[in-house]
């Protein structure tokens, strides 16, 4: 089975939280064919600014696949450069573990193997979701 790290905002951490369903744009239907049932996503957020307050970029929880499917009822927010983006190709989740304090994930990039460029790190985040090997998962959920 293969793990993945989902990259979304707040907003849709809540959504997933709310109703176990992760969802990838129009553009990544490739991707949402190689997820499997049975797989990992651990759902990430990126660094937010809201009202002065600036929120980490985190690890939220870790959710196992158990049905992909397509659904165009919008559901989730798609940042303000993808439009109106519905994430139509989605995915229903079983919660493993919601972590009770969010896992930092900049302390961890000069440890994880996936993220090759440790000074631009966060570029290694920003596809809707991204396959990451079991080590850097272990890393990560410890």
């Amino acid at each position: 089975m293969a793990i993945w790290i989902a990259s979304g905002n707040r907003e849709n951490w809540e959504v997933v939280k709310k109703h176990n369903i992760w969802g990838v744009p129009k553009r990544s239907k490739g991707l949402h064919s190689r997820v499997k049932v049975g797989d990992t996503i651990l759902i990430y957020a990126r660094s937010e600014t809201h009202a002065k307050e600036v929120f980490p970029s985190v690890i939220f929880g870790e959710y196992k696949v158990t049905e992909l499917f397509e659904d165009s009822t919008p559901l989730f927010t798609a940042p303000p450069q993808m439009g109106d983006e519905f994430f139509p190709f989605r995915f229903r989740l079983k919660p493993v573990k919601i972590f009770k304090e969010p896992v930092e994930i900049k302390p961890l990039i000069p440890e994880l193997g996936f993220v090759t460029n440790k000074t631009m790190w966060s570029g290694h985040f920003r596809q809707a979701m991204r396959e990451i090997p079991e080590e850097d998962y272990r890393k990560i959920v410890k």
